[in-house]
């Protein structure tokens, strides 16, 4: 097997480890427009890393960070409604970073890699930073999975029993847009909302607890994985595509399975 390709499939699978449990709060949650919002943004970290000349992988992370907080901070102004400010944020973001791109350094970069991901060129620091990152997203699920459990049942009964439901809800979107940057590398930024919510969606119907549907959401991120890079291998297909819909091919045959039972 090239070495390329031993790097994409070890990229792959450190994303499929952190989005699998995270997209099963996305779906619980009902957030997968803050997803997009996420990857939007991503595009307006590109353009604040070109403008300053620095690591672009640093500046999507940041960025993404940056406007969970903003987020967050307007969430709590309660002016507007959540998925206003989503639908705002989202779409600003990624017109800003369009206009901004084409206007500083059109020629700097490979747009397409970025809106539709680029696996088949991790570096060994890409892969480094992915499974260091997946490392931290999952360690800190598994501290607060109780409080996210919690608020995601019943915000306001979790409040009663001591729970800071601001601070775990933030917690939750910062680890978001985390993961968010990281996967960019694999699938893009159009496609990485799919990447969070069909695995988490597919083993949702073939789950009986939540920490069964965590797992079984990363092991069916890493069969796309699999599925995607063996199809861009052989057939010569775009790999976040095809990783998307090996992803999409399982969360069918999980609704067959479930009409069948």
């Amino acid at each position: 097997m090239p070495e390329f390709l031993l790097l994409a499939l070890a990229a792959g699978l450190g994303v499929a480890l952190a989005t699998g449990p995270l997209g099963c709060f996305a779906v619980w949650r009902r957030m997968a427009y803050f997803g997009d919002t996420m990857a939007h943004s991503a595009l307006l970290g590109i353009t604040v890393g070109l403008l300053l000349d620095i690591n672009l992988n640093l500046a999507v992370a940041f960025g993404c960070l940056a406007i969970a907080l903003l987020l967050v901070a307007l969430q709590r102004s309660r002016q507007l409604a959540s998925d206003t400010l989503l639908g705002i944020l989202s779409h600003s973001t990624l017109a800003l970073g369009l206009v901004t791109i084409s206007v500083v350094g059109p020629a700097r970069i490979n747009l397409t890699g970025y809106l539709f991901g680029d696996i088949l060129a991790t570096t060994y620091t890409d892969l480094i930073a992915i499974w260091l990152v997946g490392a931290l997203v999952i360690a800190t699920l598994i501290w607060l999975w109780r409080p996210l459990l919690a608020i995601t049942v019943h915000e306001d009964l979790a409040h009663v029993e001591g729970v800071n439901v601001t601070l775990v809800r933030t917690a939750l979107m910062l680890l978001m847009a985390l993961v968010i940057a990281i996967a960019m590398k694999v699938v893009g930024v159009l496609l990485i909302t799919a990447l969070l919510i069909i695995p988490a969606a597919a083993a949702r119907r073939v789950a009986h607890t939540p920490e069964q549907m965590a797992v079984i959401a990363s092991l069916i991120g890493a069969l796309a994985v699999l599925a995607g890079l063996s199809a861009s291998y052989f057939w010569d297909w775009p790999a976040g595509p095809a990783i998307v819909l090996g992803a999409t091919s399982v969360f069918i045959l999980s609704l067959l399975k479930s009409s069948k039972l």
